[in-house]
């Protein structure tokens, strides 16, 4: 049963986090309360998908909590503010993440990845790649602050949901709510994803002997390294 709930989790959460940016933008266009209560959900069940799939009793418990308590908020304005909390949230943690695996023992996030693909353990990398894993880990943890720390900034000066306008006071540059939602929901991911397909192309000329025969086989590899190897990964 665990095995079951393991393989359909992945599925599930891809899927979840495709469509949280397209319902985050969307509620974010149309201002609705219902629409950012929907989109947080998503994010929700994202989180606790797992222990749903599992089944744990404590798992549905809280994810039917946060649920209702979303239902809740669909009616006020506070799901729109809550709204903005995600993308400084999220990429924050990363940073935090990427980070962390830099300080030893540990071994840097990237360069485990790296020896999974290549079938060998993190010491075993050619010098040259153990290096440069460890500064593109390090690179991430940069990348994902800044964007951690622009999305904060830009929540703040939002109107009418941001922090300062919430809090009364008319911020001296102002952003509209749709004007946050590109960024945050759209130009964000961007980055992201751009940043990813530029190192797979630097990495492709600087090592020449690689494990896949290309860009979707890279992605096939980093998909069978499963469930389990992604869980310990961030654990």
């Amino acid at each position: 049963m665990t095995d079951l709930s393991s393989s359909a989790s992945g599925p599930a959460r891809v899927l979840l986090a495709i469509a949280y940016p397209l319902l985050a933008h969307w509620a974010s266009h149309d201002g609705s309360g219902v629409l950012a209560a929907l989109a947080l959900a998503d994010l929700v069940v994202f989180v606790t998908v797992d222990g749903l799939l599992a089944p744990r009793l404590l798992a549905w418990m809280a994810t039917l909590v946060l649920l209702g308590a979303l239902a809740l908020s669909a009616a006020t304005p506070y799901a729109q503010m809550l709204l903005l909390t995600p993308p400084v949230l999220f990429n924050g943690w990363l940073a935090w993440w990427f980070a962390r695996s830099l300080r030893a023992p540990r071994q840097a996030l990237i360069t485990r990845i790296v020896a999974a693909l290549h079938g060998c353990a993190p010491e075993q990398l050619t010098p040259e790649l153990y290096r440069y894993t460890r500064r593109l880990t390090a690179l991430w943890a940069c990348v994902l602050a800044l964007l951690a720390l622009v999305n904060g900034v830009l929540a703040t000066i939002a109107v009418p949901d941001g922090l300062l306008a919430r809090l009364g006071h008319l911020p001296a540059i102002a952003i509209s709510r749709e004007q946050w939602s590109w960024f945050a929901n759209i130009i964000n991911y961007g980055v992201v994803g751009g940043m990813f397909a530029v190192e797979y192309l630097v990495r492709r000329r600087l090592f020449k002997q690689r494990p896949e025969t290309g860009f979707f086989d890279f992605l096939r590899k980093m998909a069978q390294l499963g469930p389990k190897f992604w869980k310990e990964l961030f654990s």
